[in-house]
């Protein structure tokens, strides 16, 4: 059964770009969010294996969206995208347990790499 990703930017321009890196490596994309609110929601119905989260979204930053998914009890992987990289941020989200940070730009190659490290890690 192929890895389940849900995109969470609210510009639908980088949620097209993921979405073509992730369905390259074979993984299926059920659900994409513009918003925290929505991606909360979304991650909740759809557990998938793992969230790709935008840092700065119109309602909310990433780490608000990440204490959630903790406090439910999410168990997917979190990779980060963000135009922000600041090393305090990437360090409370990183307590907050994600994955990985990526920096905004990024190549697809990039995107691709992290995913199956990460992906690969979960599954060692």
């Amino acid at each position: 059964m192929s890895k389940t990703v849900l995109i969470v930017d609210d510009s639908i321009y980088m949620r097209m770009l993921i979405k073509q890196a992730v369905e390259k490596i074979g993984y299926t994309v059920v659900a994409e969010a513009a918003n925290g609110a929505s991606a909360i929601e979304l991650a909740l119905e759809h557990e998938p294996d793992l969230i790709t989260l935008d840092n700065v979204m119109p309602d909310m930053f990433g780490a608000e969206v990440l204490k959630t998914f903790k406090a439910e009890g999410l168990t997917s992987e979190v990779i980060v995208i963000s135009a922000v990289g600041q090393k305090s941020i990437i360090e409370k989200e990183k307590a907050l347990g994600i994955a990985e940070f990526i920096v905004k730009p990024f190549t697809e190659e990039q995107l691709i790499d992290v995913i199956t490290n990460v992906m690969q890690s979960k599954a060692a």
